[in-house]
């Protein structure tokens, strides 16, 4: 299995997860990341540019090809995604309250093009639209990071 990587679930592990003390779990994260089963999105790095732990910014600059630029068939999928009438008023009201930057609809749609799970730190809400709920009515895998991290079968 490969991921797409919200914003979310990146700022928890830079805030809560230190490299110098949970070094196995960052060699692992690493590892991933370098062998292309975590992969993000150019919209992800923008809202990391605005307002992410330092850490975790200098981390994205240096990993910067792990935020691709959305290609053709996401953004046609992304159109799918607001072709739902729930989902594009919900998604467009949280574009402009967070001042036009929402990564949400990129990091499904790459997951959906590619054949990936998206992690993410949203939780399913009924009615809402949120990632797990636009993720269900697609058919995407969607997991929290700890349900990634058990996929994985990572103990630390």
């Amino acid at each position: 299995m490969s991921y797409v990587f919200d914003n979310s679930p990146l700022s928890v592990l830079f805030k809560n997860f230190y490299r110098r003390t949970f070094r196995s779990l960052w060699a692992r994260f690493d590892e991933l990341v370098a062998n292309g089963e975590i992969v993000s999105t150019r919209e992800a790095l923008r809202e990391i540019e605005d307002g992410a732990p330092d850490e975790l910014l200098d981390w994205a600059k240096h990993n910067n090809k792990l935020f691709a630029m959305p290609t053709a068939a996401e953004g046609a999928f992304v159109a799918r995604i607001y072709a739902v009438r729930h989902f594009q008023q919900n998604i467009e009201q949280q574009k402009l309250l967070r001042g036009g930057k929402n990564a949400d609809p990129f990091v499904i749609a790459k997951a959906a093009v590619e054949g990936r799970a998206v992690v993410t730190m949203e939780q399913f809400k009924r009615n809402a639209a949120k990632i797990p709920n636009i993720c269900q009515h697609f058919g995407i895998m969607c997991l929290t990071l700890e349900q990634f991290m058990n996929e994985r079968g990572w103990e630390f």
